[in-house]
């Protein structure tokens, strides 16, 4: 069983003079010597050092009071999630896992070992709650396998209290300075160690500057390639059903599906198309997920607005056992599938497709001139589909064309998206404007999926002998939320038409 904690740390360089006098930060009342801890911790990772890349950390520890495995993915500067697992001799399966996107088919081996005598002071408040812990590392590194050197270095880590104020670490860092203590210019051990048992001279890592973008092609391939970063990041996280995860995910395969289509001047879709189909299917899987969820989100927030009186029955328990069995089930598909051959097959093409991909001549030319072109002929098609929408009376054929307008509609965003860099401003207020009409088209396709969802929530409460009278006031709500958005879809789409015609 693996534990999640966020972790909050600022780490600094140490010199023999050792950690300043920390009495003196305000609100400290406190500051209680924990004595020496002797660590050992050997990191893991592939031979190419894929973890590290990611700035993602695997390590068994014992020593301390922590011992076990630490998995540690980066959330934003100085801040980390931990994940925590007993220890054992080999990797946790609970740990592979989250990091399979990276590994694939490579293996997981020890590639460094840090043993630390770690001098720990424990920060207390007047209640003698902790607000942080710090410690002064003696860091010993060792390069395994043969590849590398050795180093030794001393830093200074202060890592917040659980639940802390990330406020507090701005006190400590204004004594340190005061003290002329310098921050860190690693974000962690294991990349200094990296850094200094490199087989090439302890080599500093450098920066690179990013290639120019000069053709059709540079544009297109740099949109995809965010994508596919997005993709293989987001991978831990809807393994952990971190919020909003499986969305952000799916979003990225919709952005290159539609990229591929969009720019078939400039990616042969004798390529792409296959490559669209498989993310085609990623997309369906993952929307199993995230389909719940926002029928879930949808349903309790109605149910929030209506007065008690007007809720028969068990309404809001029957939802709830609805909704976590179809989760349950749809989590567990997903994991299936994130762990299945397909997916990994699909993400080595994607990598495939980024280092060689398949350009048609356009892909040489003038990035606006193409660019630009494409977008004009995604919002052309867009514009059929809406004109075809409004003018059809309400019923499932208007519910089916305006759910085909909204896909279009994320298609021109997408496309917009891509242009933004050489179009500048117009592409800008396109993508702007798209994310409008995806809002009220998308308002209106929830509210159809949500009717369906309470006949079956009715149907149920029917035969366990349940009210359904909620179910049908809900259901006449999301009948006239869906009306209002079929009223403003004209008025929308005049003002996007009188935008682009500018």
């Amino acid at each position: 069983m693996a534990d999640t904690k966020r972790e909050i740390e600022r780490k600094y360089e140490s010199d023999e003079s050792g950690l300043p006098d920390l009495t003196g930060v305000a609100g400290v009342a406190t500051v209680v010597d924990k004595g020496v801890a002797e660590l050992d911790a050997v990191y893991y990772d592939t031979y190419d050092e894929r973890l590290a890349a990611s700035s993602i950390t695997l390590r068994r520890r014992t020593g301390g009071s922590d011992a076990g495995w630490h998995l540690k993915f980066p959330v934003s500067t100085g801040v980390r999630d931990e994940i925590h697992a007993p220890l054992s001799d080999t990797v946790p399966r609970t740990l592979t896992g989250l990091v399979r996107s990276l590994v694939r088919d490579g293996e997981l081996l020890p590639v460094m070992r840090l043993r630390s005598a770690r001098d720990v002071r424990d920060l207390l408040d007047a209640d003698g709650a902790l607000l942080a812990e710090v410690s002064v590392d003696a860091v010993r590194a060792e390069r395994i396998g043969g590849k590398g050197g050795t180093a030794q270095w001393t830093e200074i880590e202060v890592e917040l209290a659980d639940d802390g104020d990330p406020g507090f670490l701005d006190k400590v860092d204004k004594k340190l300075r005061k003290a002329g203590v310098r921050a860190s210019e690693s974000p962690s051990k294991l990349a200094r160690a990296l850094a200094e048992t490199s087989p090439k001279k302890r080599r500093k890592q450098r920066t690179t500057a990013a290639a120019p973008l000069d053709t059709a092609g540079d544009h297109v391939l740099a949109y995809i390639r965010t994508q596919r970063d997005a993709i293989i990041e987001l991978d831990p996280a809807v393994r952990r059903d971190l919020p909003d995860s499986v969305h952000s995910m799916r979003v990225a395969t919709r952005r290159l599906r539609s990229t591929f289509r969009s720019y078939g001047s400039v990616l042969d879709r004798a390529v792409t198309d296959p490559i669209g189909e498989e993310l085609k299917w990623l997309a369906g899987e993952l929307g199993v997920d995230r389909d719940q969820e926002v029928l879930t989100e949808r349903l309790t927030a109605a149910l929030d607005e209506l007065p008690r009186a007007l809720l028969a029955g068990p309404v809001r328990r029957r939802l709830r056992t609805w909704s976590h069995a179809r989760h349950g089930g749809s989590r567990r598909r997903l994991i299936a599938v994130l762990d299945g051959r397909r997916y990994l097959e699909l993400l080595g093409t994607l990598d495939a497709l980024a280092t060689d991909p398949p350009l048609r001549a356009a892909a040489a030319d003038d990035p606006e001139k193409v660019i630009a072109k494409a977008v004009r002929k995604d919002f052309k098609k867009l514009s059929d589909l809406a004109e075809q929408a409004i003018g059809l009376p309400s019923g499932a054929d208007r519910d089916l064309a305006m759910h085909d307008a909204r896909k279009k509609a994320k298609r021109t965003r997408y496309a917009a998206e891509t242009a933004a860099p050489v179009l500048g401003k117009p592409a800008s207020e396109l993508v702007k404007s798209m994310k409008s009409l995806q809002s009220l088209l998308g308002d209106h396709q929830d509210s159809v999926m949500t009717r369906g969802a309470l006949r079956d929530l009715a149907i149920q409460a029917h035969s366990a002998g349940e009210s359904a009278f909620t179910y049908g006031l809900l259901y006449g709500r999301e009948e006239r939320r869906a009306e209002l958005a079929e009223a403003a879809l004209p008025e929308a789409w005049e003002t996007i038409k009188g935008a682009m015609a500018v």
